[in-house]
């Protein structure tokens, strides 16, 4: 895999970008709402492990295990900080990662989750020669099982009360995509 990597890309609304310093007050500010969290399984951060959490984000690399690569979303119209997208390596030698993506509330049913998703898988794909991207969701958010399905994931898994939070028990679907078949439909995928 990849050491120190930008995540740069351009789509026809958008602006994938590493972070840098100057994000973190608009980071802050939709990462510290409680509705990002609903689906998440933990609560808001408080404010030192914001930015902590921020800090580490800022030099991400794809090499071992574990590594996260996350990608500032912003608007190209006004340079908007919208939301993030991640690919996280979660198998080196299967070459798997899988795909995250946090968006503030205030830009959502515009489609620019699944445009900036598209995008990151793109340069999962492409750039950095994964095999299969997944993403895991709890199955009562259908804005993120709708993101994935219009992206032609394909439901493979549906975990049933696999997690806990605050008492209450959770379901999550898995939802996947190999190279081969990304690359299938390069022409009908969402941009």
């Amino acid at each position: 895999m990849h050491e120190d990597i930008d995540c740069f890309c351009a789509t026809e609304r958008l602006i994938l970008r590493s972070f840098v310093p100057e994000d973190f007050e608009a980071y802050s500010t939709y990462r510290s709402l409680p509705e990002i969290y609903r689906y998440l399984y933990s609560a808001p951060p408080s404010p030192e492990e914001m930015r902590e959490h921020f800090d580490a984000g800022l030099n991400t690399r794809l090499s071992e295990d574990g590594d996260i690569l996350r990608c500032a979303v912003v608007r190209r119209e006004d340079d908007a900080l919208m939301g993030q997208v991640s690919l996280k390596l979660v198998s080196k030698a299967a070459q798997q990662a899988e795909l995250g993506y946090i968006f503030n509330p205030a830009y959502a049913g515009k489609g620019y989750a699944t445009e900036a998703a598209a995008a990151i898988i793109t340069l999962g794909f492409e750039k950095f020669g994964f095999h299969r991207i997944f993403a895991r969701l709890d199955a009562k958010n259908a804005g993120s099982v709708g993101v994935v399905e219009r992206l032609g994931l394909r439901r493979e898994a549906h975990l049933v009360e696999n997690d806990r939070f605050n008492g209450i028990w959770g379901d999550e679907y898995i939802y996947a995509l190999l190279n081969r078949e990304w690359a299938a439909r390069a022409p009908n995928r969402p941009r």
